[in-house]
């Protein structure tokens, strides 16, 4: 059985990302381009914290000083400009508004720009090699508001968006389930242990551990401390080399159930390679829908009422 998601997720996006030229020095990328149609299996809302603090286009890059976007929250950092200007109070209005925006429209997921003092969630930085001070101050509220979060640039790769993709329908899904008896959670770990175990195996192993040794009668705050360490996995970021190991166990996996004929798997060498990998898994979503089989490389799929 493959879980289904009828409406469309709503998604918040860093507004540089969505076309609009915003960031300091009037530039900006149109990366959910790169989705084609499927940009449309989505609704958007994109913003930006800095203009909307009032910081305006063009203006000076800002960064953080004494600390990172969770210290910011508790007064102990600062944001200033290339000047050494405090822009703090700017800011931290610009980040309350865009939060109350993404809130006001029921946004389940967030596509931000890794490398932002502000928008960063794993770097603040945008050279590669360094870190900054993550999370950003926009970044730092994301991740304790539990959103789906994607970095922007993962929208350019299809092999990163196929993983994302598939573990933002299950977290999105999980998180709108209700959850009133022991067999719903057993019946969930059996769809998601899968995509867990591909997150961090060691720690899907400890979560199943715990659901072992949970209490005999249901118990509603144990359900919702494990579904919010399931989430919590799910939104874990991977890698190209893990992610196409991933696809190619998948792909084998159903090759050898359903078309014992096909040619022998070979590593994927170039992109060209991986695509055609993708597309016959997403020729297997579909088809498990169609014949009601769970295909635990994506547990939940979206499709929209006719």
């Amino acid at each position: 059985m493959t879980y289904i998601i009828k409406e469309k997720i709503h998604v918040g996006i860093s507004a540089c990302n969505y076309g609009a030229m915003v960031r300091w020095n009037h530039k900006g990328w149109d990366r959910i381009g790169a989705l084609g149609r499927e940009r449309t299996s989505f609704v958007w809302t994109p913003v930006c914290p800095e203009v909307n603090g009032g910081l305006g286009v063009t203006r000076m890059p800002v960064r953080l000083v004494g600390g990172n976007g969770d210290e910011f929250w508790k007064s102990k950092a600062r944001m200033k400009n290339r000047s050494g200007q405090d822009v703090t109070e700017q800011a931290m209005q610009g980040v309350l508004d865009s939060m109350d925006i993404i809130k006001r429209a029921g946004v389940e997921a967030f596509v931000f720009m890794e490398g932002s003092p502000t928008c960063g969630v794993y770097r603040t930085t945008l050279k590669n090699k360094r870190l900054g001070k993550p999370p950003g101050i926009f970044g730092s509220l994301l991740l304790k508001e539990d959103l789906f979060l994607i970095p922007a640039l993962d929208l350019l790769s299809p092999v990163k968006w196929w993983d994302w993709r598939r573990r933002l329908h299950a977290f999105v899904w999980l998180k709108r389930t209700t959850i009133s008896k022991k067999k719903e959670i057993y019946d969930i770990w059996y769809h998601m242990k899968f995509l867990c175990q591909e997150a961090d195996d060691r720690r899907a192993r400890e979560i199943g551990r715990k659901l072992a040794a949970m209490p005999r009668k249901f118990d509603r705050a144990f359900a919702e401390a494990w579904r919010k360490e399931v989430l919590q996995l799910l939104r874990r970021p991977s890698t190209i080399p893990r992610i196409v190991s991933i696809m190619q166990k998948h792909l084998a996996h159903y090759r050898k159930h359903f078309n014992p004929d096909a040619k022998e798997l070979k590593p994927p060498r170039s992109d060209m390679a991986r695509r055609k990998i993708l597309a016959e898994l997403l020729e297997m979503e579909k088809r498990a829908v169609k014949e009601d089989y769970t295909f635990a490389g994506a547990p939940v799929i979206h499709r929209e009422s006719p």
